[in-house]
């Protein structure tokens, strides 16, 4: 017989495992694989195989979110250099009366090169291109002073932030009777590696004053945060200027600085091993809470089938069409006033407030009418001595034994429940 229920997709983990064929060891027979899909990072289980063995309630989809998983590339550094010349230091020269912008062009290797060997750089019509500034990236350094994620097969470092809005905290009537606590949800990033970033600059000028206008600027800038102030900052370091001064027979003038930066980054790749190993996004537990709700005033009951009652207290009579409950019995059940205790001693503490008289019929008042809390932690009944009233003071002594400390001065002792007043 056909059955009903709906095949399950696969995710992508198991389609892309699928396409995976474990190592075997053909003198032990052991088998190993990834070692990010396993613990132990020695077994490769079928169960691991088939993506079985991961909690797929930890893997939250980005489908229709407007925050994508967070990266940080390479690239984003070198645009960073580029934002921060182009819209901060502003690089210019005076040209015939005129001032001009400096424009900055990234080094390719043929590019570096020309300028490097000829003294200057052409563009596609054979002019000299003067003023420029040209820069390129020599090395990429790992910095171990700072923090790390540790194993990358499997970290344990995150940093997170809350989203403004999540999709699960809907309007509905049922969280606004029961005050629904809303789910908070965050987006998670491991954490990242900070690396230190060497770039190479090259500025190329006619005379020597334009070139220290220009050196003067990028100096003053150095030592701050370049970058996008919407996007990614990064602190640039300049140490050194050389500048020099070359005028050959029958060649142009050359008046030229070389000065490196260093670029204190981080990166966050955008790589399948973190994709199978990190936590993205997840959502916080969500909480509704119930309070006591009674309804104030004369209560009339009436059943098709009444229950057989033998005898009624005074403050309840029997009609022929149902129960009728006095006032004095609604306002007792209604009453549940909070008193907070004064510290008497180390088991010993009072309350100045007497308890409500019990209506006729009903049991009489005692500890079982009211809930004891000590710094917000409830009191359980085992730990209770008791809890009596005389004179319009109760008085509460506790077992030190059973609630397993004793009260002090600063503790805050609360009562609710059957109080006069």
């Amino acid at each position: 017989m056909p059955s009903n229920r709906k095949p399950i997709p696969k995710s992508q983990k198991e389609l892309s495992n699928n396409q995976v064929n474990p190592y075997v060891n053909p003198e032990t027979g052991e088998t190993r694989g990834n070692p990010n899909e396993t613990q132990d990072f020695r077994q490769f289980t079928p169960n691991t195989q088939r993506g079985v063995d991961f909690n797929r309630s930890e893997k939250m989809s980005f489908k229709g979110d407007k925050v994508k998983p967070f990266t940080v590339n390479i690239q984003d550094v070198d645009e960073a250099i580029l934002y921060y010349f182009e819209n901060v230091i502003k690089p210019s020269v005076i040209q015939n009366g005129e001032r001009t912008s400096v424009p900055l062009v990234y080094g390719s290797p043929e590019r570096f090169k020309t300028i490097q060997k000829d003294g200057f750089y052409r563009d596609k019509k054979g002019k000299v291109m003067s003023p420029i500034i040209m820069f390129k990236r020599d090395s990429l350094e790992k910095n171990r002073s700072l923090s790390n994620k540790l194993d990358a097969n499997s970290p344990h470092l995150y940093t997170s932030w809350q989203k403004p809005y999540n999709s699960k905290n809907f309007y509905s009537n049922f969280d606004l009777l029961n005050n629904r606590i809303p789910t908070k949800q965050f987006i998670a990033n491991v954490v990242p590696d900070y690396v230190t970033l060497t770039y190479s600059f090259i500025v190329q000028t006619y005379y020597v004053e334009q070139l220290n206008k220009i050196i003067e600027a990028i100096n003053y800038a150095s030592d701050s945060y370049w970058g996008d102030p919407e996007r990614f900052q990064f602190k640039a370091m300049i140490d050194t200027f050389t500048t020099i001064t070359e005028l050959n027979q029958g060649q142009n003038r050359v008046v030229r600085s070389n000065f490196s930066l260093k670029v204190y980054g981080y990166i966050i790749p955008d790589v399948i091993q973190k994709d199978l190993t990190a936590v993205k996004k997840y959502n916080s537990k969500s909480k509704v809470t119930f309070g006591i709700e009674t309804t104030s005033g004369l209560e009339f009951v009436s059943t098709s089938k009444p229950k057989s009652i033998t005898q009624f207290p005074s403050s309840i009579s029997s009609g022929g069409g149902g129960t009728t409950i006095d006032n004095s019995v609604i306002t007792y059940l209604n009453t549940n006033i909070q008193r907070e205790g004064t510290y008497v001693n180390s088991t010993r503490s009072t309350f100045s407030s007497g308890w409500l008289s019990t209506p006729e019929g009903l049991p009489a008042t005692s500890v079982n009418n009211f809930s004891i809390f000590v710094n917000g932690s409830l009191v359980e009944g085992s730990a209770i001595s008791s809890f009596t009233e005389s004179g319009g003071v109760t008085t509460l002594i506790i077992n030190p034994a059973e609630l397993g400390y004793s009260l002090s001065p600063t503790d805050e002792v609360i009562a609710i429940g059957k109080f006069s007043s």
